[in-house]
C-alpha cells in the first residue's frame, strides 16, 4: 500500500473512531501533540521548560486582540531594548508609546508601563505568583491573570481566549451564542485543566485553536482531539462557537489639521492621558462626533489662523467600537506662526518631517499625515 494510500485509510479509521468524552486522555492527547507541532514563538519556552513571567506577561499584553505575527517584531524590539521589568519601568511613558506606535489599542502601552512600575516598586522586580495577586496589576485582566499563572509559574489557572474558547466550544458542543456561552466555557475549560503542566496544556490548546481548529474549515482529519469533540462527531464544528447578531458599528467625523511649517517641521499634539489613544501624539481635530461639522464651524477649532486647503477624500480608520471618518485640512505658515487658544499650545510640538517615523503616532494619525502630504 502507498503512503498516500495510508494516510487515506489512517483518516477513515479515525473518522470512525467512537466518540470519548473529553477528560483526561484529551489531555494526555492534546500535550503529547503539543511537544511534537508546538510554535516556535520568540517568547516561549520548550515543554517542561520553566518561563520568563516577564516575556510571558509581555507577550500576553501584546497579543491583546493583535495576531501573533503583529506582535512578534515588537515582542523582540520590547526586550532588545528592555529585558527585564525593571528596565522597562526606568523607561519613559512617551518612549515606550513610542515603540509601541503601530500595534494598536494604545490603552494596553500604558498599562504596560504602569505595570512594570508597581511590579518593580511593590513586588521587587518579580512578578506575584497567584492570579489574585496578578489582577491587582493594572492592565491585567482575569484572561492575562490566569495566563502568567499557568505558563510563567505552573499553576493550576485556566486561560480562555478565543482559540481557547473556540476549542473548548467544540469539544463539548456548547451550542448557547457567543458572548452569553462564555460563562458555561470558562466552566467547562477549567474541567479539562491538569494538576500538572497547566501552562504547557493552555499553550496547547491555543495552538489548536490558531492552526487546527480553526474559526473556518477546521482540520477535523489531523485533529489530536477528534474523537474527543462532541462537535466533530455531530458534524457542527464550522458551526461552533455560535455567536449572536452583532450590533452596527455607528460612525463619527471630524477634521484634522495638518500644518507644516516652512522648515518642514509639522505641528503634532500630544493628546489627554486619559481616554481613547490617551499620551499619543495626533495631528490637531476637532471633537469626533456623530455628524461632519461644517467648514465654518471645525475651523473654529483650527490650531492656527491662517488659509486652509481642503484636501480631496477622506481618512478612514475603524475602531473596536466605531468608524472614524475624517476631512484634512492643509496648510503651510511661516516659522513664527502664533497659536490660536484652541490650540492648547502647551500640548503642542514642531516636529520635523523626517523625525516623524520615531515619533509615537498611532495608526490613524499616521493614515492622516499621509493623506495630507500626499501630493504636497
Amino acid at each position: 500500500m502507498g503512503a498516500v494510500q495510508e494516510n487515506a485509510a489512517l483518516r477513515r479509521r479515525q473518522q470512525q473512531l467512537p466518540l470519548r468524552p473529553a477528560g483526561p486522555m484529551t489531555v494526555k492527547a492534546l500535550l503529547a501533540w503539543y511537544e511534537a507541532e508546538r510554535r516556535d514563538l520568540p517568547w516561549r519556552y520548550g515543554p517542561r521548560k520553566k518561563a520568563d513571567p516577564y516575556r510571558v506577561w509581555l507577550s500576553e499584553i501584546m497579543l491583546q486582540q493583535t495576531t501573533v505575527k503583529a506582535v512578534v517584531p515588537y515582542f523582540q524590539k520590547f526586550v532588545a531594548r528592555w529585558p527585564t521589568v525593571t528596565a522597562l519601568s526606568q523607561a519613559q511613558l512617551e518612549e515606550v508609546l513610542q515603540q509601541w506606535a503601530g500595534l494598536g489599542y494604545y490603552s494596553r502601552a500604558r498599562n504596560l508601563k504602569a505595570c512594570a512600575d508597581a511590579v518593580a516598586r511593590d513586588y521587587g522586580g518579580e512578578f506575584p505568583k497567584s492570579e489574585s495577586e496578578l489582577l491587582k496589576l493594572p492592565g491585567i485582566g482575569p484572561y492575562t491573570a490566569a495566563a502568567i499563572s499557568a505558563i510563567a509559574f505552573g499553576e493550576k489557572a485556566t486561560p480562555v481566549d478565543g482559540n481557547i474558547e473556540r476549542v473548548v466550544s467544540r469539544l463539548f458542543a456548547v451550542r448557547q451564542p457567543l458572548p452569553a456561552a462564555k460563562p458555561e466555557i470558562r466552566r467547562l475549560a477549567a474541567t479539562l485543566t491538569p494538576q500538572r503542566r497547566a501552562g504547557d496544556f493552555a499553550q496547547a490548546m491555543m495552538d489548536l485553536g490558531a492552526e487546527i481548529c480553526t474559526p473556518r474549515k477546521p482540520s477535523c482529519l489531523v485533529c489530536p482531539l477528534q474523537q474527543d469533540c462532541s462537535a466533530s462527531a455531530q458534524n457542527l464544528a464550522e458551526l461552533l462557537p455560535m455567536r449572536g447578531v452583532k450590533t452596527a458599528r455607528p460612525s463619527r467625523y471630524g477634521v484634522a489639521f495638518l500644518v507644516q511649517r516652512e522648515d518642514g517641521a509639522v505641528l503634532l499634539r500630544q493628546r489627554p492621558e486619559a481616554g481613547l489613544l490617551g499620551g499619543m501624539l495626533e495631528v490637531p481635530s476637532t471633537p469626533w462626533v456623530d455628524a461632519l461639522p461644517a467648514k465654518k464651524e471645525a475651523l473654529r477649532g483650527a490650531p492656527v489662523t491662517t488659509s486652509w486647503l481642503p484636501v480631496p477624500g477622506a481618512v478612514v480608520h475603524v475602531f473596536t467600537h466605531f468608524r472614524l471618518e475624517l476631512i484634512v485640512y492643509r496648510a503651510l505658515v511661516p516659522i513664527d506662526t502664533s497659536f490660536t487658544l484652541w490650540a492648547e499650545q502647551e500640548r503642542c510640538r514642531w516636529v520635523h518631517r523626517r523625525d516623524l517615523h520615531a515619533q509615537a503616532l498611532p495608526s490613524v494619525m499616521k493614515k492622516v499625515i499621509a493623506h495630507g502630504l500626499a501630493d504636497n
